[in-house]
């Protein structure tokens, strides 16, 4: 019965990580996402895994602490690709020419 309770557990919260992610990709930019707090979630679900295999139950709750730290860890791979994004957006919104006028400037 425990192990159902964690699963549940696992799963509802993990069912939010696949709409963040999907949330991010479409966002194409890391201002609103935290390295941090990914990180933090990553080193939490290790630390389940870990407990798991000390233990030695390698059931269907194992196999949701991998799904969630795969989709976890992917967060990480498009937070890198979104920076990427924001340092484009930054060089050509440097680039772009003052809305500036030489009439303007008579």
């Amino acid at each position: 019965m425990t192990e159902l309770l964690e699963a549940t557990m696992l799963v509802c919260f993990g069912l939010s990580w696949p709409m963040n992610l999907l949330k991010n990709i479409k966002a194409r930019s890391a201002k609103n996402m935290s390295l941090r707090f990914i990180f933090l979630i990553i080193i939490g679900y290790i630390a389940g895994i870990s407990a798991k295999i000390i233990r030695g139950t390698y059931n269907y709750v194992f196999a949701v602490y991998v799904l969630n730290i795969l989709i976890v860890s992917a967060n990480v791979v498009v937070y890198f690709i979104n920076k990427k994004y924001d340092r484009l957006a930054k060089i050509n919104v440097e680039q772009k020419p003052s809305a500036f006028t030489a009439k303007e400037a008579i």
